[in-house]
């Protein structure tokens, strides 16, 4: 037996939460910790915390108590965004030894000196105004892909949002750096790159430690798309007014930018925009949606909407239901509203009933089914590539062309993290989508 200590992570949230968590978790292999997976017997269980809804509070309690079940002994150390926001109130969680905040996060190492488990969960958390300074990552969590962060922080003031308290000002990583993380992440034979951060489209801002702008959005896609030996990048999730015509026409003509967008929308109703603070109304996500489809007819394009946001009446959910039906999207996430402390919208007169909300939200999910499922139709007969995932998933194999269609063929291990071309040929009963290989 080797006396190394051993280390557990669990993620929460989104991917950005991911990348974070692989980067920490290299410190500790540095510092001669080996990792274990989260369900093994482990010294210290390291929890990403999110705080984006209310059900993320509560998967904190369970998660504590799953780590101490398997070792009631073990040190236990809560970071990421729930932690910047409510430090004290994830301390007093039983069993929780440590909480660290949005700057602390990165130097877990330092804090983690004998083990011993503490009374109370000791906590060092920043003011959130001095998250300022910029902590690069990269998450390898399978072979096929990797998310590597870009940017963090943001410096929207929507009415429903926690992340600036969670996570700071808008600050970005030096193009330099990025590019070199991207050839690290290719030089280990990943094939896909997914760039993320809070606010992506924003990237530039903060490069320096300060506001001075060297380099945008455009600029960076523009000579990521040069790496040599990366065959696939994604733009996780973009602004609908970051995300310019120019960006739009590159990604068209890219070598490895694949015809995929994710673009919150949130409301299609001007009235709740508004009272979101959103920076656009739904007349320029239109103009996005039919921009992109016009250079790429096939490209993927997928939205964030928030259902039960205060002031929605049904004529204003049906706005944004009709609006959503009749644009040429290929699938939806759908947000049911929470209500977060310390946000501009907890105060808000109007509020929707949690039934009203759960009823809205499965009626946009029955639509996202539908959307999924004609632009999968649309896709038939076309001739793509696809990526190849890791895991046997009940005899078949998986994988995602690059405009996203999730395909899937019989189990074979040969084809785990190879590219090959294919014809889309038929859905499946699940709705995934079968194909014939062209050789």
């Amino acid at each position: 037996m080797n006396g190394r200590k051993k280390v557990a992570f669990y993620t929460l949230g989104c991917k950005l939460n991911f990348s974070e968590t692989s980067t920490i978790a290299r410190k500790f292999n540095d510092e001669g910790f080996d990792r274990v997976d989260f369900k093994e017997n482990a010294d210290i269980y390291v929890i990403n915390t999110c705080s984006v809804t209310e059900n993320a509070d509560k998967r904190f309690k369970t998660i504590v108590r799953q780590a101490q079940k398997v070792n009631p002994e073990a040190f236990v150390a809560a970071v990421g965004c729930y932690a910047q926001l409510k430090p004290e109130e994830l301390a007093a969680v039983d069993g929780v030894d440590l909480v660290l905040g949005a700057t602390e996060k990165f130097k877990i190492t330092d804090y983690i000196n004998d083990l011993s488990k503490n009374d109370f969960g000791e906590v060092h958390s920043c003011e959130i105004e001095d998250a300022d300074f910029y902590v690069g990552s990269y998450s390898i969590g399978d072979r096929t892909r990797a998310f590597l962060k870009v940017q963090d922080g943001c410096d929207y003031k929507c009415t429903y949002c926690t992340i600036p308290l969670a996570r700071g000002i808008s600050r970005s990583d030096t193009m330099k750096n990025v590019l070199q993380n991207a050839k690290e992440i290719s030089e280990k034979g990943i094939k896909e790159i997914v760039l993320t951060g809070v606010n992506i489209g924003d990237y530039g801002k903060g490069e320096f430690g300060n506001k001075k702008h060297e380099h945008t959005f455009l600029d960076l896609v523009s000579e990521l798309d040069k790496v040599e030996g990366i065959e696939r990048l994604r733009i996780s999730s973009i602004e609908p007014n970051l995300l310019k015509n120019e960006t739009i026409e590159l990604v068209s003509k890219s070598r490895a930018f694949v015809p995929h967008f994710h673009i919150p929308l949130q409301s299609g109703s001007n009235i709740l925009l508004k009272k979101m603070k959103r920076r656009y109304m739904s007349e320029l996500y239109t103009d996005r949606v039919s921009k992109i489809k016009e250079v790429m007819p096939h490209a993927c394009v997928g939205v964030d909407v928030i259902v039960g946001f205060p002031g929605e009446t049904d004529e204003i959910f049906l706005e944004t239901y009709n609006y959503l039906k009749e644009l040429d999207i290929s699938y939806l996430h759908v947000f049911t509203y929470s209500e977060r402390d310390n946000t501009e919208a907890a105060n808000f007169a109007d509020v929707v009933p949690k039934n009203l909300r759960a009823k809205r939200s499965k009626m946009l999910r029955g639509l996202s089914v539908k959307k999924r499922r004609a632009y999968y139709e649309n896709q038939l007969d076309s001739t793509r590539t696809v990526l190849f995932e890791g895991e046997n998933k009940e005899g078949y194999i998986h994988g995602f062309t690059e405009n996203y269609v999730k395909v899937k063929s019989p189990w074979n291990p040969e084809l785990v993290n190879t590219i090959h071309k294919v014809i889309l040929t038929r859905i499946d009963d699940d709705g995934l989508v079968r194909f014939d290989f062209i050789n």
